[in-house]
């Protein structure tokens, strides 16, 4: 299927062919009154006299086809409805300050939690097709970093440029549930989910978790749970008097609460105490959650404006050489 990408540009013919509408109303007018123009009627013109006429027309057609150009035509081959796998997916993750916990490792090099889970969200979004995602971060307080769309490279993006601390030192895990049912309810789909994704425990937030999943239930929605972190204490790189060091500190992570987050809400509870086991949750929850949907998409498309481009340009060149050397008109 033939189609403009940005067709406003084609309003621009209009103002081609009115200029050469007034171009020639006023050249109808600049004539000169001669008694007769008998024997000169006779006289052929020469070669380049007939080549003069045709330069005018170069300004024409390299200025239509520069507008074609900006106007992007494109081609498709066709397109198509494709049944997939579709789900309407929040991702909630923890941004509190115990995720600056350095006890995950990739490739012998040692990383914070949310390094850590960066890398598997990143290589989980990019492996659905159909699905909607958004994200809630939260840490003191929960907000919306990102609405559900299907727009997995702008998903990417964002999850990149995530920052410990940018929601509070603390963690509100009913406010993190509260925002993503409210997201859910932005675009209707017959499967809901939440991966909640924490470190800590419930101590912020105006709405209690367990009125949060009280909602969920009601609304049938599944929230899966990960406990992300290794047990017992844990190293932290911080400030002290000769510079940078480790500080073993213990994080409180209340698996009760995220047990029973998932079994009411019948969804999965999981830990990841490494960044193969967080892997494999991930991967186990997209093997888990698919419902078909048909997304309608483009097989391909073709810029056709390059070529249009060239010849404009290639054109328009041309005839301003010729309109300054052998074609100059002296006024």
């Amino acid at each position: 299927m033939f189609r403009f990408a940005s067709p406003l540009f084609l309003l621009l013919l209009f103002v081609v062919v009115l200029a050469i509408f007034l171009k020639l109303r006023n050249k109808s007018k600049n004539t000169i009154k001669v008694s007769s123009l008998k024997g000169v009627d006779n006289l052929s013109s020469s070669l380049m006299g007939k080549l003069s006429n045709i330069i005018p027309v170069l300004k024409i057609i390299s200025l239509i086809l520069l507008i074609l150009a900006l106007a992007r035509p494109q081609w498709g081959d066709k397109k198509i409805n494709v049944s997939t796998q579709g789900v309407n997916i929040i991702l909630a993750l923890d941004l509190s300050e115990s995720m600056r916990a350095l006890d995950f490792k990739k490739e012998k090099k040692i990383v914070t939690r949310l390094e850590a889970v960066k890398i598997v969200v990143r290589q989980f979004i990019l492996k659905r097709e159909g699905d909607r995602i958004g994200m809630v971060v939260f840490g003191s307080n929960a907000f919306t970093q990102l609405p559900l769309t299907r727009d997995y490279n702008t998903i990417a993006f964002i999850l990149d440029r995530l920052k410990i601390g940018a929601a509070g030192p603390r963690t509100a895990i009913g406010d993190a549930i509260g925002i993503s049912l409210k997201r859910l309810e932005d675009i209707k789909s017959k499967s809901n989910i939440i991966i909640l994704l924490t470190d800590g425990k419930s101590n912020s937030g105006e709405l209690s978790w367990q009125d949060a999943i009280k909602i969920a239930v009601q609304r049938k929605v599944k929230i899966y749970t990960i406990a992300v972190g290794t047990k017992g204490e844990a190293p932290f790189l911080v400030d002290g008097l000769f510079g940078k060091q480790y500080v073993y500190q213990k994080v409180d992570v209340d698996l009760d609460a995220l047990k029973i987050i998932a079994e009411k809400t019948q969804a999965g509870f999981f830990e990841a105490g490494d960044l193969k086991s967080l892997g494999q949750i991930y991967e186990m929850i997209n093997n888990l959650e698919k419902t078909k949907v048909d997304v309608e998409k483009w097989v391909e498309y073709k810029e056709l404006y390059p070529g249009l481009l060239g010849i404009g340009l290639i054109l328009f060149l041309m005839y301003i050489i010729l309109t300054n050397t052998r074609f100059l008109r002296v006024p």
